[in-house]
């Protein structure tokens, strides 16, 4: 067994395909944690806003992967600032005093949803967060650079595009920034074993995608990650599958309006 992972939210849409992923590699040694237990696939209880229990789930792990979050709609003062900023405080503060190397991040488009649709974007340019969403995801990618500076933890933030959970894209907008459940777990996978040279990287998380809002062409040569599926194939491969696609482009590429 190789590298000892924590996955953080592995029960939810993007966790759980990756546990699942990663699982069947047979390369890992995984604690899969989300706020409840699940003892059917061997999940442990995790409250990210407990600072004691990262404490004690981050000991001897080499990576982790950060994907639990609370979403926009719920309390924001209440639940979602605590789970997504103060959480992931705690889990960087566990991750220093147990010698944890790398955190891989599931960060969002949305840290740049304000640029707009055809202008080219580079993962270095400045934040444009379109939504309290992706102001907070920007907070996270920054204290991923202190701790990779000031501590020497590497952080990857993974920019991640359209995950809808069905491996299909659902919308217009979709096209451009889908990625597909195989090429999620591959992205996740080359970030964790990615050069320990790297002790901070952005990058947007697309598939292949003949329309991508990002150039992603250089992953190959930087993490080896080599996307296999297309949003425009995908539909071209369903009958009718343009004409069921939800038209919700904007003039920015987080879809604000």
């Amino acid at each position: 067994m190789g590298k000892r992972i924590l996955i953080t939210g592995a029960s939810g849409r993007i966790g759980s395909c990756l546990l699942k992923g990663l699982q069947e590699t047979g390369r890992y040694d995984i604690v899969a944690g989300d706020i409840e237990a699940d003892a059917e696939r061997g999940g442990v209880k995790l409250d990210v806003t407990d600072a004691s229990r990262l404490l004690e789930l981050t000991k001897g792990i080499d990576t982790v992967l950060h994907i639990a979050w609370a979403k926009d709609e719920e309390d924001f003062l209440g639940k979602v600032l605590p789970i997504n900023v103060t959480g992931a405080y705690h889990l960087y503060e566990a991750a220093r005093k147990n010698g944890v190397k790398r955190i891989v991040f599931a960060s969002s488009n949305h840290a740049t949803g304000y640029y707009k649709v055809g202008e080219e974007v580079e993962p270095t340019d400045p934040y444009r967060p379109d939504s309290f969403y992706g102001l907070s995801k920007c907070y996270i990618e920054l204290l991923g650079r202190l701790y990779a500076d000031k501590h020497g933890i590497s952080s990857i933030n993974m920019r991640i595009g359209n995950f809808p959970g069905d491996d299909r894209p659902h919308s217009e907008r979709a096209k451009h920034i889908w990625i597909s459940e195989r090429d999620m777990v591959q992205l996740s996978k080359c970030c964790i074993e990615a050069d320990e040279r790297i002790k901070f990287l952005c990058l947007y998380g697309t598939s292949a995608n003949s329309d991508n809002y990002y150039n992603i062409d250089e992953l190959e040569d930087l993490i080896g990650y080599k996307p296999q599926d297309d949003a425009s194939r995908v539909l071209e491969e369903e009958q009718a599958g343009r004409e069921r696609l939800k038209k919700d482009e904007t003039a920015y590429q987080g879809g604000v309006k």
